[in-house]
């Protein structure tokens, strides 16, 4: 009897070796069809390159599925059941849904027919239990094999990282070109520059990214900013594979541990620097959930971060004049502007008036000693100058002492390893220097610290300059109103269609005014009752 018949046939990997493996399977099936003339090829489906731990990821293994449906062949000829599907409730799934449309599978190698034996079945879920077991094997040898890998610091993937090309499979040295655009990235952010800025200049510069892309976005900014690489930490597991059968990579959001080590390659940014850019990127956003951040879109100006509509809005600022003299701004309720109803009648505020304000105000308030003592106590409380750099060189401490255990740990680990015979003498002697090396450094940057620690001002003189700076920024009649009076004491402004309540947090009561007067020749401050 004829019997109109289908291949399958998949290989692991895309490397050269496999897929010549992969012509030799084909002229393996073509000797067995040679054997069977009444059996007619409808085609052959190859998979190359891909996993067989789930058969959803094979596309030619679903199409042979859809074709089956059809009608277009009735018997399937594939090696193994390892070949089909490693997967023990795939294989069955599948087929018990091939022999339900009349399509039989002939495993040629485990001599398995689906149809035929009356054993088949059994046969079917002990080849592929066997073989699910020797894919969980195989997950568990290679993450063994990367754990090893992820301390001795191993750059994982290709390599391609902005400012750096890998020379061979395990160094990687600076590419100067790229490395000055990482610079350019990290001292522009902290000096105040916004990601889509720095964005948009690297596009005007013609700069490309490490793709050779000439685009650039606030995202790729924030993956340079956030990524740890750049200060000599190398993180492992950022992602992860819940299940070795789906082979899906997901994020890690804490749900698997980390592997953090210090690597043996040049760092392009301090960690001073990169700590400081995590400081404002993290102020720009909010943890949601563990590993999770959601932005706050934060606002650009000290206004708008203070401004608050009587309808609960926010404002945006935008360039109200513009001349030979300069810029003026003004701030919009963001409702008012964007709402096609226009329910909200607050008008815009031009920054002049704020400012004028804000002078006002604060002129009155110094005026009363108690007022000013307790403006004075708030900036103190600000500046922190009393505690913030001891605090920061202990912290520092306290980090190059964590790193100290960390190699410390690793020796061990090195260690266990070399008497276990995992590692032979010289693989062990060349990791063990690396590691003492680094002790070393660490022990040396302590001693710098403690010095440092011992050299500072005495905590009076320090309070003295800070009380200095405090003094110049209260010197309202002089000095105008400071932008860090304003950022640290008005915890925010109402604007109302006919005044403006101002909100301080020392003061119990709000202070409200009422302005008149439409330029600033004429401009008139009263307290509103």
């Amino acid at each position: 009897m004829k019997r109109m018949v289908a291949i399958y046939a998949r290989v692991s990997t895309e490397h050269e070796a496999q897929l010549s493996a992969l012509d030799n399977q084909v002229q393996y099936y073509d000797e067995i069809l040679a054997k069977h003339p009444d059996w007619i090829l409808y085609d052959k489906y190859i998979d190359e390159g891909i996993t067989g731990t789930s058969t959803k990821k094979r596309k030619n293994f679903m199409r042979m599925m859809e074709d089956a449906e059809e009608g277009k062949f009735d018997l399937i000829i594939t090696r193994e059941v390892s070949r089909f599907a490693r997967n023990t409730v795939d294989t069955l799934q599948e087929t018990r849904k091939l022999k339900k449309i009349g399509v039989e599978v002939y495993f040629t190698e485990d001599n398995i027919w689906t149809f035929n034996d009356e054993d088949g079945e059994l046969k079917l879920t002990l080849m592929a239990t066997l073989a699910q077991n020797e894919s969980k094997k195989t997950s568990t040898r290679v993450k063994a094999g990367m754990q090893i890998a992820f301390q001795n610091g191993v750059i994982m993937g290709t390599g391609n990282i902005l400012g750096y090309y890998k020379v061979d499979k395990n160094k990687i040295v600076v590419d100067e070109d790229q490395a000055e655009v990482v610079r350019f990235i990290f001292r522009e952010y902290i000096n105040g520059k916004g990601t889509t800025a720095i964005a948009n200049e690297l596009e005007k510069r013609g700069m490309v990214t490490a793709t050779g892309l000439t685009r650039w976005s606030a995202s790729y900014i924030t993956r340079v900013l956030r990524n740890p690489f750049y200060c000599g930490t190398i993180i492992y597991r950022k992602q992860y594979v819940p299940d070795y059968l789906e082979q899906k990579r997901v994020k890690n959001n804490g749900n698997v541990e980390q592997v953090i080590v210090e690597g043996d390659y040049e760092p392009i940014i301090s960690k001073e620097d990169f700590e400081k850019a995590q400081m404002i990127l993290d102020s720009h956003s909010k943890a949601v959930k563990e590993g999770l951040r959601q932005g706050k879109g934060v606002p650009k100006n000290m206004w708008s971060k203070k401004l608050r509509c009587e309808c609960g809005s926010t404002f945006n600022r935008r360039t109200y004049h513009k001349n030979k003299y300069g810029t003026t701004y003004c701030y919009d309720c963001y409702r008012r502007k964007n709402s096609r109803d226009k329910l909200c009648e607050v008008k815009g505020v031009q920054e002049w008036k704020l400012e004028c304000m804000a002078e006002h105000i604060f002129t009155c308030l110094t005026h009363d000693k108690g007022n000013r003592e307790e403006l004075t106590k708030i900036l103190m409380e600000g500046v922190k100058i009393e505690e913030r750099e001891e605090k920061n060189i202990n912290n520092e401490i306290k980090r190059y002492k964590k790193l100290i255990e960390d190699e410390n740990t690793k020796q061990n680990r090195l260690l266990d390893m070399y008497l276990e015979g995992t590692i032979d003498a010289s693989t062990f002697e060349g990791y063990h220097r690396k590691t003492e090396s680094k002790i070393e450094t660490y022990k040396t940057e302590i001693l710098e610290l403690e010095i440092k620690l011992k050299h500072l001002e005495p905590i009076q003189v320090r309070k003295e300059k800070a009380m200095k700076s405090v003094k110049k920024i209260l010197d309202i009649g002089y000095n105008g109103v400071d932008e860090r009076l304003i950022e640290e004491v008005v915890e925010k402004i109402i604007v109302h269609k006919d005044y403006f309540e101002w909100q301080l947090n020392f003061l119990d009561e709000t202070l409200k005014l009422k302005i008149s007067g439409k330029g600033q020749k004429d401009f008139f401050i009263e307290e509103y009752k």
